[in-house]
């Protein structure tokens, strides 16, 4: 037994290292040769009429918000398609008084909470457009986001199916939101840096993200039965060979979680929906086609195998170790060079980001960040994974509710 733990600690040790120098690298290449930061004169072009997909549950505190950005927004030719999806607050209400305020906007009122993906389905099938832009309904877009995301299908070819946008926090008053606030920086950016460099990307930003509704079509639409429908299509897109890209600029503001619980029911969901689609799409090892997404799929079983050895290791020394200094050096030496190396990939990500927001002065809370987020994640990798076998047999609609979100920004 003591051999098995050896090897998985040096596992446990150099997988995150390898993986950091690897995001580093990735996320300094793209901003480097791909991220141009020029200004866009958007007069001279002729853009296309656009539909904003907007899916709400129980969302009376911040729909309105939302909708009135949207509409606020300079875009020319837009419409704003809001699916009410069985809400059982005074949602509807606030909907029907503002379809009365605007005339881009259109409400679908459905009676039964079936899922976000169901309701961008209705949305979906309801859309005047080509374009697609979903957006989460207590998500304020920026006023030229649109036009960043749009901008792509004009020059990208006829097979770019998707272009996800850049998604900022909001609320930045307690410990939680700001570990979050980089975390989004240093390993969300990041990591959709590198995956672009790879030519791949594990998931759209379900919070922010156009589509080509031809490529949606092509694909099925949105699954149904996932818990994470944004990680769903992004495969399906991605296995029918439409290319997916990432637009840093188009920025969309959103609200996270500021309570332990708020934050394990969210990552639960994501980590579940993550491993739902790597259960769901296995055959891609088999076909050669699919060459290019191999590296996103292995690296994501490296991950889960990742957190089942560290939760084994730790619990094997809690148990077994003969110290407390034996205890120790587990810790030290799983965490003192790893710390370091994500402090150093948190600061280069932060100043890569800092040209849309600059939040390095949060730098401070950074050193919270590794221990909260290997230990919590981790945890929530282990217990997500079986929900997410069980949900392979399952079926039907996926449904959720939104966990608790922070303070607005003023």
């Amino acid at each position: 037994m003591q051999k098995i733990v050896s090897y998985l600690s040096q596992f446990i040790f150099w997988y995150p290292f390898i993986m950091s120098l690897f995001w580093i690298a990735g996320s300094i290449l793209f901003f480097r040769y791909r991220e141009k930061i020029q200004k866009h004169d958007f007069d001279k072009f002729e853009w296309p009429f656009i539909s904003i997909l907007v899916p709400c549950y129980n969302e009376e505190d911040t729909i309105e918000e939302t909708i009135q950005h949207l509409m606020e927004m300079p875009y020319p030719h837009k419409e704003v398609i809001v699916v009410n999806d069985g809400s059982l607050d005074c949602t509807a209400e606030i909907l029907h008084q503002l379809a009365n305020k605007y005339n881009e906007l259109r409400v679908i009122d459905c009676k039964e909470n079936k899922g976000k993906a169901n309701a961008l389905h209705i949305a979906c099938h309801a859309s005047k457009s080509e374009y697609l832009i979903t957006v989460d309904s207590d998500a304020i877009l920026d006023k030229y986001a649109a036009f960043y995301l749009i901008h792509h299908f004009f020059f990208r070819g006829e097979r770019l199916g998707a272009v996800t946008g850049n998604p900022r926090i909001r609320n930045r008053d307690t410990l939680l939101s700001r570990l979050q606030l980089v975390e989004y920086a240093s390993i969300i950016g990041a990591i959709k840096r590198t995956q672009r460099i790879l030519g791949k990307i594990m998931t759209v930003s379900g919070v922010v993200v156009a589509f080509r509704k031809k490529a949606l079509v092509d694909v099925g639409l949105w699954d149904r039965d996932m818990i994470t429908e944004d990680i769903s299509v992004s495969w399906k897109l991605q296995q029918k060979f439409w290319d997916i890209r990432y637009e840093p600029r188009a920025l969309c503001w959103m609200l996270v979680p500021e309570t332990i619980r708020g934050i394990w029911k969210q990552r639960i969901r994501w980590a579940q929906g993550g491993q739902e689609v790597i259960l769901r799409h296995w055959k891609v090892l088999l076909d050669w086609r699919q060459r290019r997404i191999w590296p996103i799929y292995l690296e994501q079983w490296t991950s889960l195998l990742w957190s089942f050895s560290w939760v084994l290791v730790t619990f094997y020394y809690l148990f077994n170790a003969n110290s407390v200094q034996e205890l120790f050096i587990w810790f030290t030496f799983s965490s003192f060079t790893l710390v370091l190396l994500s402090l150093t990939q948190l600061w280069i990500s932060l100043k890569v980001d800092s040209t849309y927001d600059n939040i390095t002065s949060y730098y401070f809370w950074a050193a919270w960040y590794p221990i909260v987020y290997w230990i919590l994640n981790a945890m929530i990798v282990v217990f997500a994974f079986p929900q997410a076998v069980k949900s392979r047999f399952k079926g039907g609609y996926a449904t959720w509710t939104s966990p608790d979100r922070g303070n607005r920004m003023p």
